[in-house]
């Protein structure tokens, strides 16, 4: 990773070490976070909680005061109501407290297994394996699964990785991904594990 300088970090790190608001802030910043950059999530989300401090605060916020701080990202209409929706739901349900189990999570609108996870690993240190796409490529390109979707990738990794490493998954293969690893041209000449990898050695027979 040192030859990326400096490498980019991960909003859920970013989040997770700044504490803005706590498990509620991951919570929605991972919401907010889908099919978005993560500098873009990071930005957005510290206003946000500028303004809103907890469920409460959010979940009797205007729709949109709320779609103008988060007008930067993708799809901000739909994200804008479903984290008041949310919101309303953890203050009622839950009394401003998010829960710290998967069902209860991916009970909620909109968050699936992806996002739950997230949550438990960045807001409560529970070991859970995240998959977004970064996870899924380079599990794939390794040679560590051989599979055609997030999910599946997630109970591979979980049938072949110790639980104990389970927490530091995604951090790490976000970053790699997004600073090594890459989708189009990965930088297969400084990565460190390239002897290792399937698609290394695919490319290298080849050329």
């Amino acid at each position: 990773m040192n030859s990326v300088k400096p490498p980019r970090m991960t909003a859920l790190r970013e989040l997770h070490e700044a504490e803005t608001g706590g498990p509620f802030s991951i919570l929605i910043g991972t919401i907010l976070s889908a099919r978005t950059k993560d500098e873009s999530t990071t930005k957005v989300v510290k206003v946000l909680f500028s303004k809103y401090k907890n469920a409460k605060e959010l979940a009797n916020a205007k729709l949109k005061d709320v779609e103008k701080i988060i007008k930067s990202i993708g799809f901000y209409h739909v994200k804008s109501k479903r984290i008041i929706e949310v919101a309303k739901i953890i203050d009622k349900k839950y009394k401003g407290i998010v829960p710290d189990d998967l069902d209860s999570l991916v009970a909620l609108p909109g968050v699936g297994r992806k996002t739950a996870n997230c949550v438990l690993v960045y807001a409560f240190e529970k070991p859970a394996i995240p998959v977004d796409i970064h996870v899924h490529r380079i599990s794939n390109r390794l040679g560590l699964v051989e599979t055609k979707n997030p999910e599946e990738t997630e109970l591979k990794l979980m049938e072949k990785i110790d639980k104990k490493y389970w927490i530091a998954i995604n951090d790490t293969f976000v970053m790699y991904g997004q600073n090594i690893c890459k989708p189009i041209s990965p930088m297969c000449d400084v990565c460190k594990i390239k002897k290792e990898c399937k698609y290394y050695k695919i490319t290298k027979s080849v050329s």
